[in-house]
């Protein structure tokens, strides 16, 4: 079994087992404890890694996603934090965890130049069991993290 994470705010988990698309989780968020906007909510997602990882042989792949030029200092934060939470979920479950950075995913998938959306357009042709939880445009980080995931089948 494998875990495809897009780690950001609005990035996605995708659980492909058997080469069918088991399971599709929007990264969880709440409130800020501190200031505004919204973080990674560790407790909702370890919920939801242990429970679909539990008895299984499972390989976390993890986007490698790195600083964009344009980026304000606060938004790279924020990131980097969301991605911390990930990785400690995964270690306090001892899920193993490989990291893919995106041009290589992308490069495989031949999506390198292409709009955020050729990813879910892939993801549907690719994996039809999971169209109908890839039906809206902000949809595209479940279908990065289904892309991930199959990357490393």
């Amino acid at each position: 079994m494998i875990i495809g994470i897009d780690p950001g705010q609005t990035g996605a988990l995708a659980v492909v087992d058997g080469g069918k698309v088991k399971a599709l989780f929007d990264m969880p968020t709440s409130a800020r404890l501190f200031g505004k906007g919204k973080q990674v909510d560790g407790y909702a997602l370890s919920s939801w890694l242990l429970e679909h990882s539990s008895g299984h042989d499972v390989q976390v792949l993890l986007e490698a996603v790195s600083a964009m030029p344009g980026q304000g200092a606060s938004s790279m934060f924020r990131f980097g934090e969301s991605v911390g939470v990930v990785l400690g979920v995964c270690g306090a479950l001892q899920l193993p965890v490989a990291w893919i950075r995106p041009v290589a995913w992308k490069r495989a998938a031949g999506l390198i130049g292409k709009d955020k959306d050729a990813a879910r357009t892939l993801a549907i042709q690719l994996h039809p069991e999971a169209a109908g939880e890839l039906t809206r445009k902000k949809d595209v980080g479940r279908a990065d993290a289904i892309c991930i995931a199959c990357f490393g089948l």
